[in-house]
């Protein structure tokens, strides 16, 4: 059974270990014709790529991402895309101590279930290296998209600690290591973090991005659902425990007179929705107004402190999971869930030109 590809039109498939020579990714379906260099992809990596800032793993990596296939004299060629980044910076003997003891909150003992066999040096497969494939392939998703399509995203809460709406500037989530649309939240969340990397502790996150631009009419009913599909997305990144569409858990403590948007003729003579609890899809089927989602990030399973656990050989153990490790996992997120955005949306876009012309 191979469960490692996303999408229907646009197919996206990963490779690849956290300690292995190198990770990579195919994306099949992209249209031909499309102008696509690394120097498109590299700038969203970057984004993504550990060690740039204190509140984040240490591990050195590039991310140089090469492109093997699919483009000829600077455009896709309507053929599979083959990308490749070589891991540079393993440190293998981090895992030592825990390969045959299972860290609290990782999937070292349902890989051992599920295989009988498995990768310990940095959780293999389930590491969220792997995440740097999709950030790769949501760029060209982008490109897909094109520039009437405006992808957002951010961290809107951290440890409990959320941002004030009001003080919002979205323009503004690169000016902190937090992606924070914030500037004050990004300022009390450095503290926060500090403290928590310090005493070997870890905090939750969550993220919210979003799309400005979607036409109407994207999506299908019933199984083949936009916000279906988006959150399959965003549940399949690491660490993710939980997705909310537009108004998401808070809809369910609306009335319906509360929660309905209303829709009026605007200036331009086209529907204009008065809120957008609905994050902008209807059905299944996208509304025109903005796609918006959140995704609720779990704190970092890797920590100092002693958690209790047991061995794959029957015994009671404590594990402490050193290495280099996000103190907080979810800041690292965004790039991935504007990626895994991107990738639903250019699917989608494409399954509705297939139908609908």
């Amino acid at each position: 059974m191979s469960l490692n590809s996303f999408g229907h039109v646009l197919r996206f498939t990963s490779w690849g270990e956290s300690h292995g020579p190198s990770i990579g990714a195919v994306l099949d379906g992209v249209p031909p014709g499309i102008p696509l260099s690394e120097g498109d992809i590299q700038p969203f990596l970057d984004q993504r790529r550990p060690g740039q800032s204190r509140f984040t793993t240490q591990r050195r990596e590039a991310d140089q991402v090469r492109i093997l296939s699919g483009v000829y004299e600077g455009k896709t060629t309507g053929t599979p895309i083959s990308l490749l980044i070589e891991n540079t910076d393993q440190r293998s003997k981090d895992y030592s101590d825990i390969a045959k003891r299972y860290r609290p909150g990782h999937a070292d003992f349902t890989y051992d279930a599920k295989y009988g066999h498995r990768d310990p040096r940095g959780g293999g497969r389930s590491s969220a290296r792997e995440t740097a494939m999709r950030v790769a392939a949501g760029a060209i998703a982008r490109k897909i998209l094109g520039d009437g399509i405006e992808i957002y995203g951010g961290l809107v809460e951290m440890g409990g600690d959320a941002i004030d709406r009001d003080l919002c500037d979205w323009s503004r989530v690169g000016d902190n290591p937090f992606f924070s649309p914030d500037p004050e939240a990004a300022k009390r969340w450095a503290e926060l973090l500090d403290e928590t990397r310090k005493s070997g502790d870890s905090l939750g996150a969550v993220i919210e991005v979003g799309a400005r631009g979607v036409p109407a009419g994207w999506g299908a009913p019933i199984y083949g659902k936009l916000d279906a599909d988006l959150a399959a997305a965003m549940m399949s990144i690491n660490a993710a425990k939980g997705v909310e569409i537009g108004a998401g858990f808070e809809a369910a403590r609306l009335t319906g007179a509360q929660n309905a948007d209303q829709i009026r003729i605007g200036k331009t003579g086209q529907p204009h929705f008065l809120s957008n609890h609905a994050g902008g899809i209807l059905g299944g089927i996208s509304s025109g107004q903005p796609v918006m989602c959140r995704v609720a990030i779990k704190p970092t399973s890797s920590i100092l402190i002693p958690r209790q656990s047991i061995s794959s050989t029957g015994e009671n153990v404590e594990v402490v999971t050193k290495g280099r490790h996000d103190p907080c996992v979810g800041i690292r997120g965004v790039p991935v869930a504007e990626a895994m955005l991107a990738l639903v949306l250019a699917d989608h876009m494409m399954l509705h030109r297939a139908q609908c012309g």
